[in-house]
This record gives C-alpha cells, structure tokens and sequence, in this order.
C-alpha cells in the first residue's frame, strides 16, 4: 500500500512578512476561569532544517580581490581528431584529408612523418598511415597497406601513435606547444537582513525557543533573527550549486548587469557539470552494466580513484538494492553486508559505497531530500530533475592567474572577495538604534548579512551529474 497523503509536508514558510507583535500576544483572557495547561518548549517538529553541508565537505573557501576569477586546466596530451574528411580518387595508397573539429586552430597538430591510425566513423574499418606533408588543416597520408579500406569521402577519427623517418634524413619540422583550457566565473553578491523594532525586543514571550545552535530564551526575535542567519548560510551553499550565468537579452541581465566587467549570475556545480561534465540521463544507475557504463566514461577523463555519491534517498536505496542483489542469498536471505546473523543485531539493509574499477563512497544530500528545497520537484523526463551528483576527492594542481603560480586546489572550492581593507567572506553588521546600534534614529535593530563569493568547479569532466532526460 502507498504512504497515504496525510498528515504530509507543510510548505508554508516559518517566517512572515507581518508584524510580529502576534507573536509576543497569547489567547489567555483573565474573563476566562480557567487557566489553560501549556507546553512553554517549542517543539522542534522538522529537526534540523538546514540544507548546506555539501561544499563544506568537499571543498575549500579562499580569498580573491577581483570581479573576474581565472584558472587554466591542462589539455590532453596526444592529438587526435574525430571529424576528419579524406578527399581523394578512390584506390589510391596516398589521399589527403581535411581536419574539420570544431575549435581547432589554422593549422593541424599533426607533423610530417608521424604515424596515424584513421579509422572511418561510419564502417569502423581502419588502416594506418605515415603523414607526408601539411599544408594548414589539409594533410596528405601515405597508407601501410596496399589496399586502404580508407577511401575518398569518408569522415574519419584519426589519432598520432608515434612516428617514422627514413635513414639520414632531419629531424622533426616543428614542434608542439602545450594546451591549456582557460576558464572564468564571477562573484555574486548574496544579501539578507533581518529587522525588529525596539519595543517588540523589549517583550517577553511565554514560548520558550530553540535554534539549530541550541540557544533557547523567551525573546521570540533572538529566534527569527537566528533563523535567517541559518537561511543565508542555506543560501550561501546552495547559490553556489545553483547559479547560472545570465544570457544575453535576458531579463536578469538587464536587471542585475552593471559595472566591469559586465555580466550577471555565476556559473554554478550543476550549470558547469551540465556543460562540460558528464551527464547520466536516465534518472537512477540500478544495475551494474549501468554503473560499468559510468566508469567506462571515468576512464576517459581523469580516472580519480576515490569518488563521492551526494545522492537523494530514492538514489541512494536503488544503489542498496543493486549491491544486495550481488548476494546469492539476496532474494531469499539478509545475509548481505556487515552483518552475521545475530539475532540481538538490528539488520543493517544499507552500503556506504562499494568497489567497481573506483572506489565510490555514498552520502545522502539533505538538499535532494528537502521539500522545500529540490527535494519536492517534478521528477518527469522533462523535469531534467537531479537526483545526485558524483564529485572526485582530492585536488588538482592548476595555475591560479592571481597567485601567479600553480596551486593545489579541491575540484570545488569557494572563492570570496577579500582585501586587506574589506573581507567580504561573510559580512554581518546591526544598524538602528536598538539592540545595543546607536547610529541610526529609527526605533529599530536591523541586522545585515552580504557575502561575495563565486564557485570554482576544477575538473569538471571528472564530475558526473545523475537526473531524469536527456
């Protein structure tokens, strides 16, 4: 039987855009005889609210003095083209073809004399070849068979596995530079503020609160204004994740864009991984030939050996039950995992990760699981929505253009505006003249948050984003 929908979820906000001094008044009348019997303690009905967790865990937060931040990724070390068209009467042992990759420069990466596999996309047949000469992104091959399968109109991928000259002849004619990828992102600029006038400080309630940090007290606005301190710490994380980059023509771009350099949004975790990562788009991996697919795509890219799971919890049973069914006393037994059949020991139906190729450690995202937050969208095709992201552990070397030199740096790391004259990190101030703020005349105690800050997302093709369509 399905979970029946009640008593659900409440959606509905905690905090309101009122005045407060409800808050402070009970219902009790003194016309009334009867003294009413009440619980003073507020009881924490959701637990800890908070979602962010995830950047602490897996990254870094350091300095920056610039609107723009920069960094250079390696590029792959052997050349190899995937859109190559040879142009030649068929039959011939020598043909020429030209390089068509999106991106590459006026001139080929490829060298007289260097050996090439050329493989046709279409057929999968292939031959080798020794290169003759190059002429821009035209080269001219001389085939080792007598008989190419290679022929004249085929689009080809062609890759260098090395090189022959003949005896007494010269060296290499030219030489390769190194290739870097260049990336950049901005800071955005995350505001709250909380406020409470000075009679309503100076009310006493009769519910005793709580907050997440365990202060308790009878003052209900110690409560609201720790509540949206938590709410921007939410936000500081979960912008981060989130951010996109404002398109040109956009709304947002005209509303937010000012200044140099010009722009709105930052590029976000899941706007980098959607981009430049690698995106599993059939919603959960619930097999292995499922998961065989994903590392196949991980041994192209970086091969991280340890990798991190941030999964929802419909995620995170699917990969349970697909490690359970490995046991051969899985369908018909409980005899799988860390677990030897005590009967005073409560079963354990859970894995923290497993071997496959990599090590992959599982953890579930409160994010994903949150209803108010991703946790209660769509999770239709069209939705596109995400249900975990895989993050490689450790760091990588890249050269930080502000620094001057290269560093060690997690894949994701925070980056916040910072001088020696202003540290913009995480800003808070109180305004007013209540609360102790004496430099303002209004009957008020507003309390001020900001932080500049931008995500680093290093690597982005060792990441791997898991959600519904393609």
């Amino acid at each position: 039987m399905a979970i029946l929908s009640t008593p659900g979820f409440n959606l509905q906000p905690s905090a309101e855009q009122v005045a407060v001094s409800s808050n402070y008044v009970t219902s009790f009348s003194f016309l009334n005889q009867y003294l009413p019997d009440t619980y003073e303690k507020e009881f924490e009905r959701y637990g800890n609210r908070t979602v962010s967790s995830f950047l602490r865990l897996v990254g870094a937060e350091l300095p920056s003095n610039s609107d723009k931040i920069i960094w250079a990724e390696q590029g792959r070390l052997h050349t190899k083209y995937t859109s190559c068209v040879t142009s030649a009467a068929s039959g011939l042992t020598t043909i020429d073809f030209t390089v068509n990759d999106p991106n590459v420069g006026a001139t080929a990466a490829i060298r007289a004399n260097q050996t090439l596999l050329i493989q046709d996309n279409a057929t999968g047949l292939s031959n080798k070849a020794v290169v003759v000469s190059v002429t821009n992104l035209v080269v001219k091959i001389a085939f080792y068979e007598a008989t190419p399968s290679i022929i004249n109109g085929m689009t080809c991928t062609v890759f260098v596995y090395g090189s022959e000259f003949k005896k007494g002849t010269a060296g290499m004619v030219g030489s390769l530079e190194a290739e870097d990828e260049i990336f950049t992102n901005k800071p955005i600029i995350i505001k709250d503020k909380y406020e409470v006038n000075g009679s309503d400080m100076a009310q006493i309630g009769w519910i005793e609160v709580t907050t997440e940090n365990g202060a308790t007290g009878y003052l209900w606005y110690l409560k609201s204004e720790h509540e949206t301190r938590l709410r921007f710490e939410d936000y500081l994380e979960t912008a981060m994740i989130e951010a996109v980059p404002a398109a040109a023509g956009s709304g947002a771009l005209t509303h937010l864009s000012t200044g140099t350099p010009t722009g709105a949004g930052s590029d976000g975790v899941f706007y980098v991984v959607n981009s430049r990562g690698n995106v599993w788009g059939g919603g959960n991996p619930t097999t292995l030939s499922d998961w065989d697919t994903v590392i196949s795509r991980l041994d192209k890219q970086g091969a991280i050996e340890e990798n991190v799971l941030f999964v929802n919890r419909d995620f995170g049973f699917d990969i349970d039950d697909m490690l359970a069914a490995q046991n051969s006393y899985g369908a018909g037994g409980t005899s799988y995992g860390l677990f030897d059949n005590d009967k005073d020991m409560a079963l354990n139906l859970g894995f923290t990760g497993f071997r496959r190729g990599y090590d992959f450690y599982k953890t579930d995202w409160k994010y994903l699981n949150d209803p108010t937050m991703r946790g209660g969208m769509s999770t239709s095709a069209a939705s596109k929505a995400i249900t975990g992201l895989l993050v490689p552990a450790g760091s990588t070397n890249v050269y930080d253009q502000i620094m001057g030199k290269n560093a060690k740096r997690p894949f994701l790391h925070v980056r916040y505006r910072a001088s020696e004259a202003e540290d913009r990190k995480y800003k808070t101030w109180i305004t007013g003249s209540a609360g102790g703020a004496q430099n303002s005349d209004i009957d008020k105690m507003e309390v001020n948050f900001l932080s500049e800050r931008a995500v680093c997302t290093l690597g982005a093709n060792n990441f791997v984003l898991f959600r519904y369509g393609a």
